[in-house]
């Protein structure tokens, strides 16, 4: 894998996982999110008038693009596995950015995907 392959991978991955992280920031901001017949309007418009959401969407988008250049690099099987260090990012950061627990048994399973990804990708 060229360098240039991988660094449209990893920003792929992290815009990815900072998408997910500012989703979960509107959801902290607005609360336990239920969509019915008589709210969805109102609920809808208040995601897409939230600021974190708003970034999240953007950063998904932005994500997106890259992901596509760096798979018109690297074979599906060596890049789809990448997308795995999502998890690792989005633990760390979720413990730091909202308190959220990582036990050990998490962090052994994080363990894991990274050895999973660096034996994916070093071939």
């Amino acid at each position: 894998m060229t360098w240039s392959a991988f660094a449209f991978l990893m920003t792929g991955v992290v815009l990815n996982a900072g998408a997910q992280l500012l989703l979960k920031a509107g959801t902290n901001a607005l609360g336990v999110i239920t969509l019915t017949r008589d709210n969805w309007w109102d609920m809808l418009w208040r995601m897409g008038t939230q600021g974190h959401f708003v970034l999240g969407v953007t950063c998904y988008m932005v994500s997106l693009v890259v992901w596509i250049m760096g798979l018109s690099r690297v074979p599906v099987s060596v890049a789809y596995p990448m997308l795995s260090l999502g998890y690792v990012i989005n633990a760390a950061a979720a413990h730091y950015l909202f308190g959220e627990v990582v036990s050990v048994t998490r962090w052994l399973g994080i363990g894991f995907i990274i050895l999973g990804v660096w034996l994916v990708a070093r071939n």
